[in-house]
């Protein structure tokens, strides 16, 4: 009985000794999703283009939040920006790093701005263009 749980012991100790060589890195693995675009170039301020984003916990991904109408747009999606593992914002080839969640996102003049993150934890998260939720600016991201 003593060589079983040596030999299982023995086990145990090689996948440990192992398990780092065998970690991947999820940020070089990233998803791009379908771009969230607010509003559009002709003229219709208030359409919202894949509003509802679907995610799986664990798996890393690139989301481009893009204004294309001409209201000032204030992104705000606290609870999930709570619940991701932030890798970096891109903003013009600029790239931020940071130790916490953003507040929110504001689109003065239309561009865009790429998240990448991998989903933490599984919930579905609400999203809004504050002060323009009556005109349809809401959405989801779902993490399975």
């Amino acid at each position: 009985m003593t060589r079983i749980f040596r030999l299982a012991g023995l086990g145990l100790a090689g996948l440990l000794t192992t398990a780092p060589a065998q970690a991947l890195d999820l940020t070089k693995k990233r998803q791009n999703l379908p771009d969230l675009v607010l509003g559009n170039e002709e003229g219709n301020d208030f359409v919202v283009e894949n509003k509802d984003i679907e995610l799986e916990a664990g798996k890393a991904y690139r989301l481009r939040i893009v204004a294309k109408g001409r209201q000032e747009y204030k992104f705000y999606a606290p609870e999930f920006f709570r619940y991701i593992w932030l890798n970096q914002i891109v903003i013009n080839h600029l790239e931020i790093h940071g130790g916490g969640p953003p507040d929110h996102f504001e689109f003065d003049d239309p561009g865009e701005i790429a998240v990448e993150f991998v989903a933490i934890k599984p919930g579905e998260y609400k999203w809004e263009a504050r002060g323009l939720e009556s005109k349809g600016m809401t959405g989801t991201i779902s993490v399975k």
